[in-house]
């Protein structure tokens, strides 16, 4: 790995480092994030992650800042380092029932449910007055550029919604969700009012389309 790799890496990983060395009796920290709030249709997936402390894996970053392609790999590495991960995720109709960010703090509950091994302090992004099952937790604004284990969660939750969302274009390859994974580009939304929705759409964030 080269220098400056490892020295932004050194800098990602801060907040969990300064935390494992002032507090001897922490050994688990749970990194968490979302894929897909935004999008017209499809799940909001959120993933949870323990890394192991001095994991440090090349290419770690917000998934918005990673590839499609270099997703894939770390998310083959990742899943293999990992102490321990769990995914949640929250169809479209549970969000149109109980709005977006409701469901995404259920797929938070979700994902921490899934774990194997229970965390002693969890670390998500930005999201605030969840339900961490008892667990502490630090809310960082744009953790997911900022903390190491965030990241991690980040590139889980984008990969394996974007795995869902391609299975999906096989099923209704009309709407073009290989490309756009759901989200409102303006291809999308031109076939949403050409040949209306189908059922993986979310009726409260279209129903200015239709």
């Amino acid at each position: 790995m080269k220098e400056k790799e490892i020295e932004r890496l050194t800098k990602l990983k801060k907040i969990e480092n300064d935390l494992y060395k002032n507090d001897p009796n922490l050994k688990y920290i749970c990194g968490i994030d979302e894929a897909g709030r935004g999008p017209l249709a499809g799940p909001v997936v959120v993933a949870s992650v323990i890394m192991p402390k001095d994991s440090m894996i090349e290419w770690v970053n917000d998934s918005k800042k990673v590839s499609e392609k270099r997703r894939e790999q770390l998310y083959e590495i990742i899943i293999k380092e990992a102490i321990a991960y769990g995914i949640g995720i929250v169809d479209e109709n549970i969000i149109d029932e109980i709005n977006i960010l409701n469901a995404t703090k259920k797929g938070l509950t979700d994902s921490l449910k899934d774990l194997k091994v229970r965390p002693d302090l969890i670390m998500v992004d930005a999201l605030k007055g969840i339900d961490t099952l008892q667990i502490p937790y630090m809310s960082i604004v744009k953790g997911d550029a900022k903390c190491y284990s965030i990241s991690v969660a980040s590139i889980l939750a984008k990969v394996t919604r974007d795995r869902i969302m391609r299975r999906y274009d096989k099923i209704y390859p009309e709407y073009g969700f290989e490309k756009h994974k759901g989200y409102g580009t303006s291809a999308h939304i031109a076939k949403i009012k050409e040949i209306g929705p189908c059922p993986i759409h979310r009726n409260t964030f279209i129903k200015n389309f239709i």
